[in-house]
C-alpha cells in the first residue's frame, strides 16, 4: 500500500525548528542523564573537578608503584650480582 502524496505530512519541521528541538532534546537528556548518576545542583562542578582530581591521583599512584617495583627487582638483581661476584672472587674471606 502507497501512501497517499496528496496529504500533509504531520511533523513538517523548518530545519531551524529541527535543530531547536534536536538542541532542546540533547539538553534534557543531559540533564537527565547527569541527575541519575547524582551530578546535578549548584555543586555539580565541584564534583567533577574533584572526581578528575581522584583519577588524576589514582593514575600517579599507580605510576609511582610500578617505579617502585621496577626498581626493587632492579635492587634485588644487581644485589645478586655483587653477592655472586663476592663469592666467586672469595672477597670475604674463606677456604683457599
Amino acid at each position: 500500500m502507497q501512501p497517499d502524496r496528496n496529504v500533509s505530512k504531520p511533523y513538517d519541521l523548518s530545519g531551524q525548528e529541527f535543530e531547536a528541538t534536536l538542541a532542546r532534546a540533547a539538553e534534557e537528556g543531559a540533564k537527565r542523564a547527569l541527575a541519575d548518576v547524582g551530578l546535578d545542583g549548584h555543586e555539580a562542578a565541584l564534583d567533577i573537578r574533584d572526581l578528575r582530581s581522584l583519577l588524576d591521583c589514582i593514575r600517579l599512584v599507580r605510576r609511582t608503584a610500578m617505579q617502585t617495583a621496577v626498581r626493587m627487582i632492579t635492587t634485588g638483581v644487581m644485589l645478586a650480582l655483587l653477592a655472586g661476584i663476592a663469592i666467586k672472587l672469595k672477597i670475604f674471606g674463606g677456604s683457599p
